[in-house]
């Protein structure tokens, strides 16, 4: 096996990874909507607010994809920075896999609370972005690891 082919695979798993979790999240807090609307349709706003969350660790996988497909243009890769673009792959893509499907259940959770009357939007957002920080940081050190491939 040539390094580049380690190298693709970790830019996969942080792009694949990443958009199934933000796809599951999406789906979690959607069927959460779709329930509340029967409740309280006059709320859709704070529905809607509460449940575009979980798309963005998806979005960060694309953008550390983008960072770090630029290692991958040159002639010859090593085996050390395939390694490392891999192990960056499997730390964004697990981090925006779980962190997505979490932010979407905390999600749903606020959706279902706020149809059942509960002032709880606000506090909602706060708890939801406890998880996606984690994928942020997944992000922040992917970034990071990209200065060591020069």
């Amino acid at each position: 096996m040539e390094p580049i082919v380690l190298a693709y695979v970790g830019v996969a798993l942080m792009v694949g990874l990443s958009g199934i979790g933000s796809a599951y999240g999406l789906t979690i807090c959607g069927n959460a909507v779709v329930g509340a609307m029967k409740k309280a349709p006059e709320k859709m706003g704070a529905y809607i607010g509460l449940s575009a969350l979980p798309s963005s660790q998806g979005l960060y996988g694309f953008v550390a994809y983008i960072l770090m497909v630029q290692p991958l243009l040159v002639a010859e890769i090593t085996w050390l920075v395939a390694a490392g673009i891999f192990g960056a792959g499997l730390l964004m893509g697990f981090a925006g896999l779980f962190s997505a499907i979490r932010q979407g259940q905390v999600c749903a959770n606020g959706v279902a609370a706020t149809a059942a009357g509960h002032n709880v939007f606000a506090a909602t957002m706060v708890m939801a972005v406890f998880p996606e920080l984690y994928a942020i940081l997944a992000l922040v050190v992917t970034i990071l690891m990209l200065g060591t491939f020069a």
